[in-house]
């Protein structure tokens, strides 16, 4: 019970690596605050909360929507009181090189994986002053740190999560409240899914030409990251400041040959 007591809030909680750090923060006694726009899957990941004996509730805002996420911030409060935790996990793909993406796409990708964790932080911050403690944590990526084939979009907007995660800390250091982030590798998700089904004729290449960048040959799972989440979240963590946590089977930091 690692957590317990806590309020966490989670953006993108109805699937992937959201939907598996909700169930996994409320076994360890957190209150979750599920965030989703997909109405239908955030409340499932509630109900699978509290078939599990935790406590739970959703909120359906648009983090890249000041007016939602205001709302729901006054909806956390209103109702909980406070809100210990946050979890910057909401983004999208993009993949191509930079001459095919269209500019719709490169906005629409920049606006939800970057702007989506600035005014989610904005308005969640503001209130972690006043209680004068908090933990934020932002989703950022290996493919960050390195080069990647028809990732420079992603890449982009996982790199300035990353440089923003470090200026963060640094301003709200004097308010008790610390932020780090997470960088996976290829973790198994709907979102790689897609990206594996975008980019490849055949998936199981695509799981192959995946997995060789990596030194091991199983993909990452949402629950491997569900747990590098909860380390961040708890007070295990609490002399980690502005840190990138890699959870990607040595892509960064590993070759094979």
């Amino acid at each position: 019970m690692k957590l317990k007591g806590k309020v966490v809030l989670i953006s993108g909680a109805g699937s992937g690596i959201g939907r598996s750090t909700a169930l996994l923060l409320a076994k360890h006694g957190a209150t979750v605050v599920v965030n989703d726009v997909h109405e239908e899957n955030g409340k499932k990941t509630v109900i699978e909360i509290k078939q599990n004996g935790g406590n739970a509730v959703f909120e359906r805002a648009d983090v890249t929507n000041s007016k939602d996420v205001i709302q729901m911030v006054n909806n956390i409060t209103d109702n909980l009181g406070k809100i210990d935790v946050l979890f910057n996990n909401a983004g999208v793909p993009g993949v191509g090189e930079i001459h095919e993406i269209e500019e719709g796409l490169w906005n629409s990708v920049m606006n939800i994986n970057v702007n989506g964790v600035f005014i989610l932080s904005k308005y969640v911050v503001q209130q972690m002053i006043k209680q004068k403690s908090g933990v934020i944590i932002n989703m950022s990526s290996c493919v960050a740190e390195i080069g990647l084939a028809r990732r420079g979009l992603y890449a982009a907007t996982k790199g300035a999560v990353l440089a923003l995660t470090k200026s963060m800390q640094v301003d709200y250091a004097r308010h008790n409240i610390r932020v780090n982030a997470l960088l996976p590798g290829t973790i198994y998700t709907p979102f790689v899914d897609q990206y594996l089904r975008e980019s490849y004729d055949d998936i199981e290449e695509g799981l192959k030409s995946v997995t060789s960048r990596q030194l091991t040959d199983q993909l990452g799972t949402p629950e491997d990251v569900a747990k590098a989440a909860l380390f961040l979240a708890s007070d295990e963590s609490s002399f980690v400041m502005g840190s990138p946590l890699y959870v990607d089977g040595g892509v960064v930091f590993g070759k094979n040959t």
